[in-house]
């Protein structure tokens, strides 16, 4: 008897664990990941903003924020709903339980950013320069990340759900113990990323550029990759599966 050719399309990673892995062509597969659901943020006419700084508990509605100096103010419980942030700098801002609604915010700028224990939902965060941004315990609903590089991100226990990352560089992305479910990498690089505790429910990895796994790389189960992906965590994947290479 003849054998059957194998085939070569996306791998869908639905088990992994100490003594191995378990995959599944995803040719065969009945069960069809589901895509991520994007923002449609349509801004009104804004208002540029005129006011001295940011207010804890702060009201910030149809407002255009555009080149403004933020370093070390405290908006914490802030609320930005229907904004455009443009080029500001967030360095050591406190926006702690802040909720930022229907806003774009392109070319922000900050290290130390606390962001931890917010809301994003219909975001979109476009060429951001951000370095140990705390987002934390936050949640992120149809939010879209295009292009830009955010080193440090700490994702620990947060949720995201219908989140693109998209031709943007996380360098160290801390997601322990997060929850993704409906979350896209598209034509982006994750260096070293920690998935220690998360949880992945229909996140695609098939279309990242470059993605490599610090810790918790077994984790993966839930997430779906392609064979170049899965060459890419061949090492990471021998070792925490005890075998050794020679």
């Amino acid at each position: 008897m003849g054998r059957g050719k194998r085939r070569s399309g996306p791998l869908s990673v639905v088990g992994c664990t100490m003594g191995g892995m378990v995959r599944k062509a995803a040719g065969g597969a009945k069960k069809l990941v589901k895509g991520a659901r994007r923002p449609e943020v349509r801004l009104p006419p804004l208002e540029p903003y005129g006011g001295a700084g940011l207010e804890p508990d702060g009201d910030y509605d149809g407002l255009d924020f555009r080149d403004v100096d933020f370093v070390g103010q405290d908006g914490g419980g802030a609320r930005f709903m229907d904004c455009a942030l443009t080029g500001c700098a967030l360095d050591e801002t406190r926006l702690h339980h802040a909720r930022v609604l229907d806003s774009v915010l392109t070319g922000i700028r900050g290290v130390g950013t606390d962001l931890a224990e917010s809301t994003l939902r219909d975001v979109e965060l476009v060429d951001a320069r951000l370095g140990g941004v705390q987002l934390h315990g936050s949640v992120l609903e149809r939010v879209l990340v295009r292009g830009g590089k955010i080193d440090y991100l700490n994702l620990r226990r947060a949720r995201l759900k219908d989140v693109v990352f998209e031709g943007c560089v996380l360098v160290e992305p801390d997601f322990g113990a997060a929850r993704l479910e409906r979350v896209e990498f598209v034509d982006c690089v994750i260096k070293e990323a920690d998935l220690t505790g998360v949880t992945l429910t229909d996140v695609d990895l098939r279309g990242a550029a470059e993605f490599s796994i610090a810790r918790g790389v077994d984790r993966l189960a839930g997430a779906v990759i392609s064979p170049a992906r899965l060459g890419d965590l061949a090492g990471v994947l021998a070792e925490e599966m005890g075998v050794r290479v020679e």
